[in-house]
């Protein structure tokens, strides 16, 4: 017996050995217009509503000051395929790749890891020449909405990877909680599930950039059950890494494409738009329920931190840099900031955005405004038209419609205290040295990464010349392809047909609303 166990303890160090040797896996997971206001880890006003998420951020590590640098679906997936800002990667709009460079899943493929996707196959594949070895989507989702054909797939790819004895490089995209959201007494979508937990108007913490009215606090609370089904899928991805024996060497990621789809957030610039819980789970590396509270990390460093990870080169030419000294609780400089940006939303022409922001202020330059032009998208919904009505006998609410529809080339908000970004202090005498600092830190950036939206800030103060810069603005280059998505109508079409449909119904229902109180006085 002696022998035995001096064998076995001579043997122990060597399987060690091989374990830590063994490739790390990448888990990405991402949610589809998830706003950070409904974390309980970050600022959740409404108490348990992502269950799996907040037990997440519980086992690793969790980023205070998280962003996506594109707050559109297509764009913002391209910055996390590319490791590279929209204008060096030439992926502004919903456009593939026009000239071979690199790509997180290509790069990931050529070292031998086997690479999955299951939703958002289109808008996470700017590379139309690409093959994914697994890859499931929408129809086969449930409309990528549910957790169980998630599960089932998922189960399904951690099995292959233990049969070909290959690492992994999985995404895991949710299609929630994009619109429409989840209406209990709505007809839903094809194969969707109810999520587990329902939410009720009278429930709902509204935010500030929104105001606080009947017909948005139920187009809310089904925001909010839709919150809760990608929180269902989540708990169901994780519940099959574990069952498959692979979790202890998985980093699991999670992020969202953009914030919640509804106005002053998804497709512009504010701090709702940009901001995002972002999660990182490295077994033996994070710290369970650590908090970085102090640098600020977007999607464009995905790339050479899952490279750095991983012990894969990183490749030239990226603008992001590794967030692993971060991830083992180390500090980095020049993470004080963050830079974001829109060109082109899903038709129309470009609408040129951009902003730089720290843990106080954000600055915001919209090259497009010239009090003619009307913004418009597909957030709108319910939630508008609500606005819209209120607006006729509401001026707060009225300026908040026409701040949206026609903006102002300049804003410039104290993010401390106005997180929601209603109260522009641009034109603010006190506040002048400050607008100074934050355009300047923009230019520099702009330069520094090629920024083609340069030539229209440096013409921001003569309407004449920057309404001439915006008409030469570059155009989307579509050689490579389109990114198309069958089945979510809003985010596939121009925003006309489907918000003019809403706002009709919304219409209808205030109007009937009106009339019944009108009969009982």
């Amino acid at each position: 017996m002696k022998p035995l166990l001096v064998l076995l303890a001579c043997l122990l160090p060597f399987a060690a050995l091989h374990a830590a040797e063994l490739p790390l896996n990448v888990l990405l997971i991402t949610a589809d217009d998830l706003g950070y206001e409904a974390m309980d880890f970050l600022d959740g006003k409404v108490p348990g509503v992502t269950p799996n998420l907040s037990k997440l951020a519980a086992e690793g590590l969790s980023f205070q000051h998280g962003f996506v640098n594109n707050a559109i679906c297509c764009p913002s997936r391209s910055i996390i395929a590319t490791g590279r800002y929209g204008h060096n990667s030439g992926l502004f709009g919903f456009n593939k790749l026009s000239k071979p460079i690199p790509t997180v899943f290509g790069t990931f493929q050529k070292a031998g890891y086997l690479t999955g996707v299951l939703g958002k196959v289109s808008h996470s594949t700017p590379d139309a020449a690409f093959k994914w070895d697994y890859e499931h989507d929408f129809a086969e989702l449930g409309a990528g909405r549910s957790p169980t054909k998630y599960h089932g797939f998922a189960q399904d790819f951690f099995a292959l990877c233990k049969k070909e004895n290959k690492p992994f490089y999985f995404m895991v995209n949710s299609h929630d909680p994009h619109r429409p959201f989840h209406d209990p007494n709505g007809r839903g979508k094809s194969g969707e599930e109810v999520p587990s937990r329902l939410f009720k108007p009278e429930e709902m913490v509204i935010p500030s950039y929104l105001p606080d009215l009947p017909k948005v606090r139920e187009e809310y609370a089904h925001y909010f059950n839709s919150v809760r089904r990608l929180d269902d899928t989540v708990g169901r991805v994780l519940q099959a890494l574990d069952d498959s024996g692979l979790a202890s060497r998985t980093l699991v990621v999670f992020i969202t494409d953009n914030g919640s789809a509804f106005p002053f957030a998804k497709a512009n610039t504010y701090l709702a738009s940009n901001r995002t819980p972002m999660l990182m789970r490295w077994p033996g590396v994070t710290k369970p329920g650590s908090v970085d509270k102090t640098h600020f990390v977007s999607e464009v460093d995905f790339f050479a931190t899952f490279m750095d990870a991983t012990g894969l080169p990183i490749p030239e030419g990226l603008d992001g840099r590794s967030m692993v000294p971060l991830l083992k609780g180390g500090e980095q400089d020049g993470r004080d900031y963050v830079f974001t940006q829109i060109d082109y939303t899903i038709g129309g022409p470009p609408k040129p955005m951009r902003c730089v922001q720290d843990a106080r202020y954000g600055y915001i330059f919209n090259a497009f405004s010239d009090g003619k032009f009307k913004y418009k998208n597909n957030n709108e919904g319910l939630t508008f038209a609500a606005m819209e009505e209120a607006g006729k006998t509401d001026a707060a609410i009225q300026a908040r419609v026409d701040l949206f529809r026609l903006r102002v080339p300049q804003e410039f908000y104290d993010l401390e205290k106005d997180p929601g970004c209603t109260n522009n202090l641009i034109y603010d005498s006190q506040q002048q040295s400050l607008v100074k600092k934050y355009q300047d830190r923009l230019r520099q950036w702009m330069i520094e990464s090629h920024d083609h939206c340069l030539a229209a800030f440096d013409v921001r103060e003569n309407p004449a010349q920057l309404a001439k810069a915006v008409a030469n603005y570059p155009v989307l280059d579509k050689s490579g392809g389109t990114a198309t998505e069958a089945g979510e109508e809003p985010d596939s079409k121009p925003a006309a047909t489907d918000d003019k449909a809403t706002k009709r119904k919304a219409n209808r229902a205030m109007k009937k609303e009106a009339e019944a109180k009108d009969a009982k006085q």
